[in-house]
């Protein structure tokens, strides 16, 4: 037999930071809302919740490892939305997103959940931010809240 350490999808009592992107804004604004009603659902209260707004993705990273680092937060929601163009800055800045959140995840001792949309298009950033595939600003609060449990039970 063995033991399993679960974590519960549970807002009450918690306080989470959310970075987020003003560059494609009609996006981000979406996937805050999203992150916010789900956490609210939750048992949180709305008061528990920090929006820190950076100008892109680029820096959500070091903002959310400051964040982290400053141990005031149960987890931090990274949200923002890079959509593909045509020049190659669209893989530069997703590449150091995704590096720099996983950096500040792995530095810190809380949960630093990545929520940034990479599309290829701006009907696909639309989709993924509550109209098709669902709102991926919920989707992140879902995993911050199930990791912030998670690690009270480590």
């Amino acid at each position: 037999m063995y033991t399993e350490i679960n974590g519960n999808l549970q807002g009450k009592g918690r306080d989470f930071a959310l970075v987020v992107s003003r560059f494609n804004d009609f996006i981000t604004t979406r996937l805050l809302d999203g992150a916010a009603d789900c956490f609210c659902r939750h048992g949180g209260a709305a008061e528990n919740l920090t929006v820190v707004r950076v100008p892109g993705a680029f820096e959500i990273p070091l903002t959310a490892a400051k964040l982290a680092k400053s141990k005031k937060y149960n987890a931090v929601i990274c949200l923002g939305a890079v959509i593909r163009g045509s020049t190659p800055h669209f893989d530069y800045i997703a590449a150091e997103a995704a590096k720099g959140v996983a950096q500040a995840a792995m530095s810190s001792e809380i949960p630093v959940i990545f929520g940034i949309l990479t599309t290829d298009s701006i009907e696909q950033a639309v989709e993924r931010a509550g109209v098709k595939a669902g709102n991926k600003g919920w989707d992140a609060m879902m995993s911050a809240m199930e990791m912030a449990d998670l690690f009270e039970k480590l």
